[in-house]
C-alpha cells in the first residue's frame, strides 16, 4: 500500500457480500461492482432462489454477460439454504468450484427469504457436511420471532442460535454478515482473539455512516431502510472501531442491495441500500476520519481472501483525494425512470474518487 496526502494506492479489493439481482436490474448494477471489485460473493435470494448447481452456473453466466468484456471480474456464487436442500448437491457444487459458500436466511428475515430455513435443526445434516468439506456458511443473523424487537434481533440471534451453532460445529467456517451491533462486534472479536480463525464478519459502508436517526430525519426516509436495520449511535461507533481496527476477522461486504424507486417508496417499502457505485469511497471516508487509512487495504483487499483461502488480487487501485458529488440516481442505467435505484450518499460530497489502474491476473 502506498499512501500520500493526495492519493492512496491499494491492492484491488473484493466485495464479500453483494446483491446483483437479475434481468434488467442486473445489467444496470453489475458494472458498478465489477469496475472496482475483482471478486464478489453474490447473494442467491432471487425468485426462485438459487438452490442447485445448474441454477448457480446459469446465474453466474448472466452476471458475466452483464459486465463489460474488458473488465476482469469473478462472481463467487452461493447456495440458498432451505429446510430440504440436499447436502450432496451442496458438496457437488463446492467440489466443482460452482458454490463458494452457502447462505443461511432465517425464513422471512429479509428480502426474498420466505424459502429460508425455518429451524436450524432441519439442516443439521447440511451443516455437518459443510463442516466436513470446509464450505463456508454465510449467515443473515437475525431472529424472526414477532415478540423480539426489530432492533434486538441480531443480538438475540447471537445468543440463541450462533453461540450454540458454534459449539455444535466448532470447525465450521462462518461469516456473520453485515453486522450491526456492539454484541456482534464483541462476539466476533472475542472469539477471534481467543484463536478462532474460522469465524468472521462483514461490515457495510452504510452501517458505518448511519445510525437509526437517519431513517427519521425530516420525515420517514425509506432510502435508509435496510435489514438488518441501522441501530443506535453506540452500535455504529462499535462497528467503526471494528472495521478500522486492523483485525483480520472483520472485512468488507457492501450488502449493496438495489431496489427500484417504486419499490422503496410504497406502502411496504423494500429493505436495502444501493451503495455499489461509491462503496470504496464511502469506506475511505470513515477510515480517514478515524485516522486509520493504513488499515483500509487489509479490510478491503486482504482479510476476506485469506479467510476464504483465495489468492490476493495482484492488480492495484488508486483512491485520489478529489471531491465528487454523488448523483441521486443511476440515470444512465438503461432502466425506466421509475425503476432507477437511488444511490447511497445521493446528493452528498465525498472526498475520495476511485481510479482503477489496470487489469491483471491474481497470484
Amino acid at each position: 500500500m502506498q499512501d500520500s496526502s493526495s492519493q492512496l494506492v491499494i491492492r484491488r479489493p473484493d466485495d464479500w457480500h453483494v446483491h446483483l439481482r437479475d434481468g434488467a436490474m442486473l445489467k444496470a448494477v453489475a458494472p458498478a461492482t465489477a469496475r472496482v471489485f475483482a471478486r464478489a460473493v453474490v447473494m442467491p435470494n432471487l425468485k426462485p432462489p438459487v438452490t442447485t448447481v445448474d441454477q448457480a452456473r446459469a446465474y453466474r453466466q448472466r452476471i458475466v454477460e452483464a459486465v463489460p468484456a474488458d473488465v476482469r471480474f469473478e462472481p463467487l456464487m452461493t447456495a440458498y439454504l432451505t429446510d430440504h436442500i440436499d447436502p450432496a448437491e451442496l458438496e457437488r457444487g463446492f467440489s466443482e468450484g460452482v458454490f463458494t459458500a452457502a447462505k443461511l436466511y432465517p425464513a422471512n428475515a429479509t428480502t426474498n427469504s420466505a424459502a429460508g430455513v425455518s429451524d436450524l435443526s432441519r439442516i443439521s445434516k447440511v451443516l455437518e457436511r459443510m463442516e466436513a468439506i470446509d464450505m463456508p456458511l454465510l449467515i443473515h443473523g437475525e431472529v424472526t420471532d414477532a415478540d423480539v424487537d426489530v432492533f434486538d434481533r441480531e443480538a438475540a440471534f447471537i445468543e440463541s442460535h450462533l453461540i450454540p451453532l458454534r459449539q455444535r460445529y466448532p470447525s465450521l467456517r462462518i461469516v456473520l454478515e453485515h453486522i450491526t451491533t456492539e454484541q456482534a462486534v464483541d462476539f466476533i472479536r472475542t472469539e477471534s482473539l481467543a484463536g478462532d480463525s474460522r469465524l468472521a464478519a462483514t461490515i457495510t459502508p452504510h452501517h458505518l455512516h448511519l445510525n437509526r436517526n437517519a431513517m427519521f430525519l425530516g420525515g420517514l426516509r425509506s432510502d435508509f431502510y435496510c435489514l438488518p436495520v441501522v441501530k443506535r449511535e453506540c452500535h455504529r461507533r462499535a462497528l467503526v472501531k471494528a472495521a478500522t481496527s486492523g483485525l483480520s476477522c472483520f472485512f468488507l461486504g457492501t450488502d449493496s442491495a438495489p431496489h427500484p424507486r417504486s419499490g422503496k417508496e410504497s406502502s411496504c417499502g423494500c429493505a436495502g441500500i444501493f451503495n455499489a457505485v461509491h462503496a470504496l469511497e464511502s469506506y475511505a471516508a470513515v477510515f480517514e476520519q478515524e485516522g486509520a487509512l493504513e488499515h483500509l487495504q487489509g479490510f478491503a483487499s486482504e482479510h476476506g481472501p485469506r479467510f476464504y483461502g483465495l489468492p490476493l488480487n495482484n492488480e492495484s487501485l488508486t483512491l485520489v483525494k478529489r471531491q465528487q458529488t454523488v448523483p441521486k440516481t443511476l440515470e444512465d442505467s438503461g432502466l425506466e425512470a421509475g425503476e432507477w435505484p437511488v444511490l447511497f450518499h445521493a446528493g452528498e460530497t465525498l472526498n475520495w474518487s476511485v481510479h482503477v489502474d489496470g487489469q491483471a491476473e491474481t497470484n
